[in-house]
């Protein structure tokens, strides 16, 4: 079902909204978590919200790191000031050291102007050298933390989140938008903090130097900064719209492998070339608009720098022709200035990395500020040892605004297996997954053991309640290491005794490596019956107090059937279970049925005497009698 139950909080639905109805007084209710992804153009509000929020996250993950920053910024700062040494060494040189020899005097100040220069020169070298590897270093660790803190938190999300936050937007999350900040802290950054502080520091020299002439520099800002503002406005949107288009290729793409069956069951294959077409065409025209800046920026860049310089060089050079100025003063002047503007062009070049990045930083903190709708209690209450006594008391549940349980009082006895049956829509696969605490309830109570689920820590929780779906999902490796998931660290025997006890072990000892066969990606190796064994096997293994079997026998065949139902007969021995199944047959070794309508429950009893009745149970059993003839 695809919908999101009542109450948990939306993990996109405010996307749907405009912009603009944001700038009110309290837009971040609104757009908090990934509620912005899908909305290319933000109010200044919302934008606002955003980069504090990013800025929030960039620095928790800069934080372990303070020391390094600190030799980082130390290390930038000899660098720079090397660096900066060469032009003003140059122009000592000619200024001091030249005119000694032309009058035959001593070579001694030209080379110690050289001589320096190779100091600097060796200094940068080492400083760089020291500053790109901590910068690695650092940029790894950040991008291991994140990577992990977003799996982690992934894992930890409600279903009602992922029900609508697609597989494929978790790809494009955990894939192309940490390799985003990856490439920036592996090539970007040093670029950033160095031209950074060499616009400052060569700021200064020019200064320092020739008042008149750096104040050309100066002037040549204002454009500069005019161009600089429309760039980056323009392009954070570009940007934002090109990691939401990135998103939806891999979407269409996960979604696609992912059913790759029924695509090629139903011959779907041009029509999924199609849409991935049209999405694929999309980033192709986002990512040109981000090149289209660019193409303006980095030439305005240039086309200022090289007036600024034309500018600095016929005014210097009318200043030295009136004897006010030294020529070597107007060529480190000249030499700064070059360098004045080289950075900018490499921050214009580095500014597509930098504006990926932080979109790709934008989306991954509005993952981590999503809670999980179902949370662990702030004041748990142990569980010792469960008996499995299950209590719904007044619980209310809906998706959206409609109503699946209007209000239903159920109590399960310890050790009691009861059966829900009904038509689809009915309420049983929410019964269930409000007792494995998969959802809490709009309103009322679930009770284990006479404790709110709500106040039961996920760990008491999952070893005393596992659910066994009709999926029945297999991992990646041997058929014995999906069933130690059921109780991780098992031995080989305990492993062995549950796949007997279920009747799997014939099937597993003819695979060819037996227990070890590699069972390959979603348990492709085996067949739906096969899959489904081997999920009752490891919940067998896992050995809760309560038993949740969701549709868990539709996929095996007769004789299948006929060996799990006779393996339930064990695993259910004292211990509470839910069973929902269309199948009679195993509806059959229930205590207790319950048939639901509309979320209540309209029929109670057990098997036999609903079958002698005259009720819907009664009639639904003599349809599937006669479906047998």
């Amino acid at each position: 079902m695809s919908t999101r139950p009542t109450g948990t909080p939306s993990a996109g639905g405010a996307a749907g909204g405009s912009a603009g109805s944001t700038a009110g007084s309290t837009p971040e209710p609104r757009w908090r978590g990934v509620a912005a992804e899908r909305t290319e153009d933000v109010s200044a509000g919302v934008r606002a919200l955003l980069q504090q929020r990013t800025t929030r996250l960039l620095r928790d993950l800069l934080g372990p790191h303070r020391r390094a920053l600190v030799w980082l910024t130390v290390l930038i700062v000899v660098e720079n000031l090397a660096s900066l040494a060469g032009p003003y060494l140059v122009g000592l040189g000619i200024d001091k050291g030249i005119p000694p020899l032309l009058e035959g005097g001593s070579p001694t100040p030209l080379v110690a102007a050289v001589v320096a220069l190779a100091v600097a020169t060796v200094l940068q070298m080492v400083t760089e050298r020291a500053f790109l590897v901590l910068t690695a270093r650092i940029g790894q660790d950040v991008v291991l933390d994140l990577r992990r803190r977003v799996f982690d938190h992934m894992q930890r999300l409600s279903q009602s989140f992922h029900e609508t936050y697609t597989s494929g937007r978790t790809v494009s999350r955990q894939t192309s938008d940490i390799d985003a900040i990856s490439d920036f802290l592996s090539d970007g950054l040093q670029a950033v903090v160095v031209s950074g502080l060499s616009i400052l520091t060569i700021g200064i020299t020019l200064f320092s130097l020739d008042v008149p002439l750096a104040l050309v520099g100066v002037a040549s800002f204002v454009p500069l900064v005019l161009v600089t503002v429309w760039f980056r406005r323009e392009s954070a949107r570009a940007y934002r719209a090109t990691r939401e288009a990135v998103a939806r290729v891999i979407v269409q793409f996960v979604e696609t492998f992912g059913g790759l069956r029924a695509v090629q069951a139903f011959r779907r294959e041009p029509r999924g070339e199609a849409i991935f077409g049209d999405l694929n065409d999309r980033y192709r025209v986002t990512n040109r608009r981000t090149f289209d800046l660019m193409a303006v920026y980095m030439p305005a860049v240039k086309l200022i720098g090289n007036l600024a310089v034309g500018v600095a060089l016929l005014y210097g050079g009318h200043r030295v022709l009136d004897g006010d100025l030294q020529v070597g003063v107007l060529t480190s002047i000249l030499l700064y200035l070059r360098r004045f503007f080289d950075p900018l062009q490499d921050l214009s070049q580095f500014f597509n990395s930098f504006q990926s990045a932080s979109a790709a930083l934008e989306k991954l903190s509005g993952v981590l500020e999503e809670e999980p709708s179902v949370r662990e209690p702030t004041d748990p209450v142990p569980l010792e040892r469960v008996r499995g006594d299950l209590r719904l008391e007044r619980v209310t549940f809906g998706y959206g605004d409609r109503v699946v349980l209007p209000r239903l009082d159920l109590h399960v006895p310890a050790g009691q297996t009861v059966a829900l049956v009904g038509r689809t829509g009915a309420g049983k696969t929410t019964i269930a997954r409000l007792v494995g605490r998969m959802w809490d309830p709009t309103s009322g109570t679930v009770r284990l053991d006479g404790v709110d689920l709500r106040r039961v820590t996920d760990a008491d929780l999952h070893r005393g309640v596992v659910t066994v779906t009709q999926e029945s999902f297999l991992f990646s490796g041997t058929v014995a290491d999906n069933i130690a998931v059921g109780r991780p660290g098992a031995s080989r025997a305990q492993v062995e005794a549950a796949a007997r006890e279920i009747g799997a072990h014939d099937f597993i000892s003819r695979l060819p490596e037996g227990y070890d066969t590699d069972v390959r990606a979603r348990g492709g190796r085996l067949s739906a019956g096969q899959r489904q064994l081997v999920s009752f096997a490891r919940a067998f293994l896992a050995d809760p107090a309560v038993l949740v079997l969701d549709e868990a026998t539709s996929s095996l065949d007769i004789p299948s059937e006929r060996l799990v139902q006779r393996a339930l007969r064990t695993i259910l021995a004292d211990r509470t279970a839910i069973i929902i199944a269309h199948r009679l047959s195993t509806v059959a070794i229930a205590d207790r049925v319950l048939v639901l309508e509309a979320g209540e429950v309209v029929e109670d009893g057990t098997p036999q005497d609903l079958i002698g009745g005259t009720g819907r149970y009664a009639a639904l059993h003599r349809q599937w009698e006669d479906s047998l003839v």
